[in-house]
């Protein structure tokens, strides 16, 4: 079963109609190929992600492709914009020195992400494209590549190593331990971490909407109708709680990026 099947259940279906409550699942994240070319298969989180992009890019050119010294509405916003992840985010963790080498990278992602979660509360596409392991999987693996190699320029093979794995011969005794912790912590665990932050998050908001508004509709019969009502209210409180949430969660992914580049731009992680 699909998404849109889900979604789109049969109308007639009620509370004390004999119907069971088509309750959402992981089918509500599958959706049917939009199209095909050879092996490759156009779903919508895909063409979403895709959207996230052009929206991103659009916005940015838009905003600066005539910059003013006295800014128009259009440059405000976008100012205001790049000046919240540069000074609130990358400034405050990396430095200002350090940092504004990689202010461009952490504004796309921290727009990019921000855009793939709206897309939860918009009418017509109403899905959340990190709420798919995948994407901020992909985000996750871009951030951890560049950490790597930030970690090993900085302070060559051996003393990237010493990095990694917080080597620290005043620790003494302990020294082995902490070793194979941080190993496996920075290694291994980081960026599954890191992505999953994301993703939890997402998944576990827009099955909760889809819950509420399924329970809406399928309660409208008789006195399931005042229990519809309270589905309902249910609905708005979830996607305001929701809008707040997908500024954190991209707040978070981009403040996270920013404090590993950081940790391998130190002399100590």
């Amino acid at each position: 079963m699909s998404a849109d099947q889900t979604l789109a259940f049969d109308p007639d279906c009620h509370i004390f109609t004999g119907c069971g409550f088509p309750a959402p699942g992981l089918h509500t994240f599958i959706y049917e190929p939009i199209a095909t070319w050879g092996s490759f298969e156009l779903t919508k989180p895909m063409l979403l992600a895709v959207l996230s992009s052009v929206v991103v890019v659009g916005f940015f050119w838009a905003a600066f492709r005539k910059p003013k010294l006295v800014p128009g509405k259009m440059q405000m916003v976008g100012e205001a914009g790049y000046d919240f992840v540069r000074r609130g985010i990358v400034y405050e963790i990396i430095g200002k020195k350090d940092g504004e080498k990689y202010v461009p990278f952490m504004v796309s992602m921290f727009f990019l992400v921000w855009m793939m979660n709206l897309w939860s509360i918009i009418p017509l596409a109403q899905f959340p494209v990190t709420s798919l392991i995948a994407f901020p999987a992909a985000l996750a693996l871009i951030v951890y590549v560049l950490w790597v190699t930030l970690t090993f320029k900085k302070h060559g093979f051996v003393g990237g190593w010493k990095n990694i794995v917080g080597w620290d011969k005043s620790l003494g005794p302990i020294l082995p331990l902490v070793v194979v912790l941080e190993f496996f912590s920075n290694l291994i665990i980081r960026p599954f971490t890191h992505a999953v932050r994301l993703f939890a998050n997402m998944f576990a908001g827009h099955l909760l909407i889809v819950m509420f508004s399924l329970a809406s509709w399928y309660l409208l019969n008789g006195i399931g109708v005042v229990y519809a009502g309270t589905s309902f209210v249910m609905v708005l409180v979830m996607t305001a709680f929701e809008l707040f949430i997908q500024a954190v969660q991209a707040y978070v992914f981009v403040l996270l990026a920013c404090s590993y580049v950081q940790g391998a731009l130190s002399e100590h992680h």
